[in-house]
C-alpha cells in the first residue's frame, strides 16, 4: 500500500470540532463545565470542593477547557475566577450539532 506523505488539509470548522472534542474527552471537563454552566463564575478552590480531586488535577482540566476556549479566567488577585466563554460555547454547539 501506498502511502502519501501530503499533509491533509482540513477545513477550519473541522480543525475546531476536533479541539473541542478533544477537550470534551475526559469525564471530569465535562462535568465541570456542567457546574459552570450553572454557576455565573466561581474560583478553582470552589471547583476543588465540589470535585474530589487534588487542586493541581481541577487547573489542569481548566487549563485544557480555557486552551480550548470554552472557559475563560480572569485574574482576580490571588485567584482566578472561571466561568463559560459564552461565544465559544455557541460555536462548539452548533459545530457539533452539524456533525451529528
Amino acid at each position: 500500500m501506498k502511502r502519501s506523505l501530503e499533509t491533509i488539509e482540513y477545513q477550519k470548522n473541522t480543525e475546531a470540532l476536533a479541539k473541542f472534542a478533544k477537550a470534551l474527552g475526559h469525564p471530569t471537563r465535562i462535568a465541570i463545565l456542567k457546574h459552570l454552566k450553572n454557576q455565573s463564575c466561581c474560583f478553582t478552590g470552589d471547583l476543588v470542593d465540589v470535585f474530589p480531586l487534588a487542586q493541581s488535577t481541577v487547573s489542569q482540566h481548566l487549563k485544557e477547557l480555557k486552551n480550548v476556549g470554552l472557559i475563560q479566567g480572569e485574574l482576580e488577585s490571588p485567584k482566578i475566577k472561571y466561568c463559560i466563554n459564552h461565544d465559544n460555547w455557541k460555536i462548539a454547539k452548533a459545530l457539533f450539532q452539524d456533525f451529528f
